[in-house]
């Protein structure tokens, strides 16, 4: 009976959460096509009401570790669902994503991923989207921003493994820039598929920045070490216990 309960709850949660990004999505629209800070608002507000309204409905709490980049720097995340990305975006200020091409289609999201830069990327041409996406970091907005990316390409489930893909580190290198690391342990109460949504804490921690300069190798194995490392750990302090 309980679980029926917390279904329905997060069906509920479901359903107004993407009224709520009707709302917000279009009722910014006319400010964001004239200045792009009413686009990075209308973001932050719509992501810390979702967080917000998942605290009562479903009672999924959130919380955010760690100093928060608002500097030119990659964010480069784990990704467990679209619960993370939200956490990200409500609280970095100019952040900009790496996400495939498909994306820029969709109503609301679309839009406001051009507003934002957001750059688009054809995952079954590796070498090409690569190549593509270096050249679309480098013309981008002038000004101080976040260049989020998920360096597994893709979502992965709580006690998961995949690899670490090689884009993150072709970035890190050919920028110049810092990397943030951040793990995350969403996925234990909003999984990749499916509407039910769980009770807890779910946190995003910003990890200590790795500086630039360093081999390509050498960076990604760090990089993959931290977030994992640190994700394991919230994971297992949220209670999550990893099948062998």
């Amino acid at each position: 009976m309980r679980h029926a309960i917390q279904w329905v709850r997060s069906l509920i949660f479901i359903i107004q959460m993407y009224i709520a990004l009707g709302i917000v999505g279009f009722g910014f629209m006319p400010l964001a096509a004239v200045n792009r800070k009413w686009a990075f608002r209308a973001i932050h507000i719509y992501c810390n009401y979702v967080r917000w309204s998942a605290s009562w409905i479903v009672g999924l709490k959130s919380e955010i570790r760690g100093e928060v980049p608002t500097d030119g720097v990659i964010v480069a995340s784990k990704h467990q669902s679209f619960f993370d990305i939200l956490l990200i975006s409500s609280v970095v200020p100019r952040l900009r994503f790496i996400m495939k091409k498909e994306l820029r289609w969709v109503p609301v999201i679309g839009q406001y991923a051009y507003w934002t830069d957001t750059i688009p990327v054809d995952r079954g041409k590796r070498g090409k989207a690569i190549k593509q996406m270096v050249a679309d970091v480098n013309k981008g907005t002038k000004e101080p921003s976040q260049l989020v990316i998920f360096p597994q390409g893709t979502r992965v489930a709580a006690g998961v493994k995949k690899p670490y893909k090689v884009g993150t580190a072709v970035l890190y290198d050919q920028t110049g820039q810092e990397v943030v690391p951040a793990a995350t342990n969403v996925g234990m109460f909003w999984k990749r598929h499916g509407i039910m949504r769980y009770p807890g804490v779910a946190v995003l921690e910003f990890l200590p920045r790795i500086p630039p300069g360093k081999p390509e190798r050498e960076f990604l194995a760090e990089l993959e070490v931290a977030i994992e490392t640190a994700t394991e750990a919230l994971e297992a302090e949220a209670g999550f216990v990893k099948k062998d």
